[in-house]
């Protein structure tokens, strides 16, 4: 793995059991990722295209680790020496989650992917509190109001609660929480698909400024060849998994 590679997806596999009935019988195995290598190299946004069902998503949570990989190897290299690529397969839950700050997902549905209950300071803020990124309640309040500027919203509306925004504002503060802890690598799971098409170029514009700001590399999951073709440097296609 070379120095300009970010990520280096290698043979990926994920199966699901399928079961029938109350009690859960298994009759079969459904493989949603098949055997899936890429790479992805630093500052730029690789698209990942493919008709519904084709496994996407699947390999996008693979690749965090957000669910666990059948097999296969995904190999980070977030520090940039040579051959200091971990397989984040292999690691225990300690040292995944010290890797993991350097990896976020912002989610499809900008109303189901928050927390209702909390405030928007409540849900930005949640992934500095739980790795302990920001020491004290104002550094966190300071954190929170400069990532949410930085997005497009107001400091003064970190005390609402989501209901109170748009679906385009609901998905800047998607945003706004996954890189309130200064990542280096997003998963972008059809960020736009959900929002109205005059708000969808902003948010793509949003994030093709964040990129260059914030020196980011993507794995952008869409099935709009157009989108893709306005926002990804390369493209990798799926189909049947």
């Amino acid at each position: 793995m070379n120095n300009d590679m970010l990520i280096d997806i290698k043979h990926l596999v994920k199966e699901f059991h399928i079961t029938k009935g109350l009690s859960k019988r298994h009759i079969g195995m459904l493989r949603a990722v098949n055997d899936v290598s890429f790479t992805i190299h630093r500052g730029e946004i690789l698209g990942l295209v493919g008709e519904s069902g084709c496994g996407k998503t699947t390999t996008g949570r693979c690749v965090m680790r957000a669910i666990e990989p059948t097999s296969g190897e995904v190999l980070v290299n977030f520090d940039g020496e040579a051959n200091g690529s971990v397989d984040l397969c292999r690691l225990e839950k300690k040292e995944l989650k010290r890797v993991r700050r350097n990896m976020r997902l912002v989610f499809q549905d900008p109303y189901s992917s928050l927390n209702a209950r909390m405030t928007v300071q409540d849900i930005i803020s949640e992934v500095l509190v739980t790795n302990r990124l920001a020491t004290n309640r104002a550094e966190i309040q300071d954190r929170v109001a400069a990532i949410m500027e930085k997005v497009g919203l107001n400091r003064d509306q970190m005390t609402l609660y989501p209901h109170a925004f748009s679906g385009g504002q609901r998905q800047r503060i998607a945003v706004a929480r996954a890189l309130v802890s200064e990542p280096k690598f997003v998963v972008a799971d059809e960020p736009v698909s959900a929002l109205d098409v005059s708000i969808q170029a902003q948010i793509l514009n949003l994030l093709l400024q964040l990129k260059q700001d914030m020196d980011l590399t993507f794995l952008f999951i869409a099935h709009n060849l157009a989108v893709v073709a306005h926002t990804c440097d390369r493209i990798a296609v799926m189909y049947l998994g």
